[in-house]
């Protein structure tokens, strides 16, 4: 459970200016050896890739892209983030993120979740911003992953990683 100390609001873990949220999280405990594990095998790859994984249909189109392009499509040339793991620890996942060649951003919306994120802990960093919404044909008014059939997401999100793979 994540604890709130010195927001100004009951329960809330961002403080808003004008320009930012300093959001406060908890540091983490554990470890998980694994991630490190990867991300010590991955670190030699020119290309890291991170993405939106957010619930909505734009989000899940990128997220699937995200890990055909990296799994499938490229998988010597690319290496999947942990978002989540990259966002919330200083370790081998943040460090694939700051020390890569050439980061891309897959993002499903304008919203621009992922490469906001990590900018928020790594000074400075500019990844190529990647949306994914833009590169494959659907409706637009759609917005929950339900509103699909998931066979028509994953080949939209087919569609995305191939269009990326091709500028690999």
């Amino acid at each position: 459970m994540m604890k709130t100390t010195g927001c100004c609001e009951a329960g809330s873990k961002a403080v808003e200016n004008e320009d930012y949220e300093v959001v406060r999280i908890e540091k983490a405990k554990g470890n998980c050896n694994l991630c490190e594990e990867y991300a010590e095998r991955q670190q030699n790859k020119p290309v890291a890739v991170m993405s939106c994984d957010g619930a909505c249909l734009r989000g899940e189109i990128s997220r699937q892209a995200a890990n055909i392009l990296c799994h499938t499509l490229a998988p010597e040339k690319t290496v999947r983030i942990c978002l989540g793991g990259a966002f919330t620890k200083n370790t081998g996942q943040r460090g694939l993120v700051r020390d890569t060649t050439r980061l891309l951003a897959l993002e499903g919306c304008p919203v621009n979740c992922s490469s906001r994120m990590m900018s928020g802990v790594i000074e400075g960093l500019s990844p190529e911003i990647v949306r994914t919404d833009r590169l494959c044909d659907f409706n637009q008014k759609l917005f929950g992953v339900d509103e699909m059939p998931q066979e028509e997401i994953q080949v939209l999100a087919r569609t995305v990683a191939q269009k990326i793979a091709a500028t690999l």
